[in-house]
């Protein structure tokens, strides 16, 4: 398949949280990472709530709130309660925007919008140059790519018309047939693995792991280029044992190049409450000491697989 030459369809659209640039640690080069909408897991650590769900939301920081009022007067639903904690009333709350747009001190932010594929292509050819001379590219990660399949899938063929090496970070929870769809236009996969035992997978994550796991299997048959990245979560797989169980079921896996372990992190703690969200991580945990991570990365190794701490 000559995917230069492979036509997409500029007019597919599709649901966005993000656009980063300048990223150094999720692919090779310096990289662009678009950030779907959605995701069917509910990882309790997730560092962007605001990706699980599909549609746009309202976010709140009170810290930039000079409580003008501008927002409680242009909202069409009465939504706006300066008494409540997280001041929006989100059972009365459309989504309309229109706090946001009469915000001027960015205390509400509207998160997620849609976009055709054509407009973010042409807004990613500004960093065209960059890819060029790093041997960069486009990295597209979420939420879950495989939620939103048909866009990824003709964003991807856009990417490689132009040129761009492509790159997934994914959970690959999804139909196997998703996932066969994207596939041939993804030079990197970043593949999420976090833990094997399916009744811990299911009380921390929401679902089991049957299918990713299956879908792994896959992956490592048919990706051009394999990294298996594995966040190191305490009271969840921060254990010798777990560990132990992840390298051994992915030293069986083929094209694996690499396993980054990712020390917990709670950066995102805030947007939980800019989402009148509760982060369920308790606030005593920690990320994993230095010396438990060297110890996890010797373990990984002894199956032999190449090894690194964080991205």
């Amino acid at each position: 398949m000559d995917l230069a030459r492979e036509k997409y369809n500029k007019e597919a659209k599709g649901t966005i949280f993000d656009i980063q640039r300048f990223s150094i640690n999720d692919g090779p080069g310096i990289r662009t990472i678009v950030f779907i909408k959605g995701c069917p897991l509910s990882c309790k650590w997730c560092s962007n709530p605001e990706s699980q769900l599909m549609n746009v939301e309202i976010m709140y920081n009170s810290s930039n709130c000079i409580a003008c009022g501008n927002c409680k007067d242009i909202c069409p639903e009465n939504a706006i309660d300066f008494y409540a904690n997280h001041k929006i009333n989100r059972d009365k709350c459309k989504k309309c925007g229109l706090c946001v747009d009469k915000c001027y001190y960015n205390a509400l932010l509207k998160t997620g919008r849609e976009v055709k594929v054509e407009e973010l292509v042409e807004e990613l050819k500004k960093d065209s140059i960059q890819f060029r001379r790093s041997g960069g590219g486009i990295t597209i990660s979420g939420g879950e790519l495989l939620t939103q399949s048909d866009f990824v899938r003709e964003l991807l063929k856009a990417c490689k018309a132009k040129g761009w090496h492509t790159t997934i970070e994914t959970t690959a929870f999804g139909k196997k047939e998703l996932v066969e769809k994207i596939l041939p236009f993804v030079d990197l996969v970043l593949l999420d693995i976090k833990h094997i035992d399916k009744e811990t997978h299911r009380e921390y994550i929401g679902v089991d792991n049957k299918v990713i796991l299956e879908n792994a299997q896959y992956i490592s048959e048919n990706a051009q280029e394999l990294i298996v990245r594995v966040p190191v979560i305490p009271n969840f797989n921060c254990d010798k044992e777990s560990i132990k169980d992840i390298a051994e079921f992915v030293s069986k896996l083929n094209k694996v190049e690499r396993v980054d372990l990712l020390p917990y992190h709670n950066l995102g703690e805030s947007k939980y409450d800019n989402l009148g969200l509760n982060y369920e991580m308790n606030e005593k945990i920690e990320s994993p000491k230095e010396e438990i991570m060297e110890e996890f990365k010797k373990l990984v190794e002894g199956y032999n697989l190449e090894c690194s701490i964080g991205g």
